[in-house]
């Protein structure tokens, strides 16, 4: 199951080359030790941890939130069944708290990762309640908890990812500080883009199904902006997403109310954010540099 959601094998176990991640909280980890100015490779337990914990999330995640898709392919939970699919996440977290404790600076390591957990759980537990809160309202899901939401959700292992690699370079605790918040800004500029491709992207190459999180009712960025804009067109939307009506003219209306174009300006900003955060603890040029187009990639894929 573990080698399946890597996209190593099917099934059945035979060799295959499917789809994989993006490689971001890897390429993160490695960043983090060369700007802390270790070689790459000091990075590599990071690395493994924190992909670890992010394939462990994806797993439950899709469970949680009954995505049948991942990466184009039947989710683990659809391919061998709920129970396993959560035994596997379980199996693959614990291989990442085995993977830092035996490395150097470990200890520490261990603590930072299981606080970065710890801010994902919160994010994914508001994320799934949010779907349950209505569009409109005093109720209604304002975009601050949406920022606060993904801060956690999916800033705070990127945010791990950069600290955790130069923590274990031997970085000082206000670089590893620096290189946490720079990636905690990085997370919510990445999960607005995911969220822009989860309404408007191609299902060929974002690998789920079209509209997915509207039919969910999540209340993702580009939505929750729509709606708060005193568009016109707001109106109409939210009256359709109350009666829980077409979603593809539900995305087009989001898009007329102008809640991509807010969307991106905010990715926008979260992207600036770390840089310049990255700047603050002047990072050594030619891993700033890499950073910089990593983060510049996060906000392009969306566009």
């Amino acid at each position: 199951m573990a080698a399946y959601s890597f996209g190593w094998c099917d099934v059945g176990g035979a060799p295959v080359t499917a789809p994989g991640g993006k490689g971001l909280r890897q390429a993160l980890a490695v960043l983090g030790a060369e700007i802390a100015g270790a070689p790459p490779e000091t990075g590599v337990p990071a690395a493994v941890a924190v992909e670890l914990v992010h394939t462990f999330s994806l797993l439950h995640d899709d469970i949680m939130d009954g995505d049948p898709v991942r990466r184009s392919r039947p989710a683990v939970w659809r391919a061998y069944g709920t129970g396993p699919a959560v035994l596997a996440g379980d199996a693959l977290f614990a291989l990442a708290v085995d993977t830092l404790a035996t490395s150097a600076g470990g200890v520490e390591g261990v603590r930072l990762l299981s606080a970065a957990l710890g801010g994902l759980v919160r994010g994914q537990a508001d994320d799934l309640l949010f779907a349950g809160r209505p569009w409109t309202g005093p109720h209604r899901v304002r975009s601050t908890e949406y920022r606060h939401m993904a801060e956690g959700k999916t800033g705070a292992l990127l945010g791990c990812s950069l600290a955790l690699g130069a923590l274990l370079a031997g970085a000082s605790p206000a670089v590893v500080a620096g290189l946490d918040r720079a990636g905690r800004q990085a997370g919510v500029a990445f999960q607005i883009a995911d969220d822009v491709l989860g309404t408007w992207g191609d299902p060929a190459v974002t690998g789920k199904p079209v509209h997915g999180d509207l039919r969910e009712r999540k209340k993702t960025l580009p939505v929750v902006s729509a709606l708060e804009s005193g568009h016109p067109a707001a109106r109409r939307l939210a009256a359709l997403l109350e009666a829980d009506g077409d979603v593809a003219s539900a995305a087009e209306l989001a898009e007329e109310a102008g809640g991509r174009e807010a969307a991106l300006a905010a990715a926008r900003r979260g992207r600036a954010a770390a840089l310049s955060e990255l700047d603050r603890i002047q990072a050594p040029a030619r891993p700033a540099r890499d950073l910089r187009a990593l983060l510049d990639g996060v906000v392009v894929r969306s566009q």
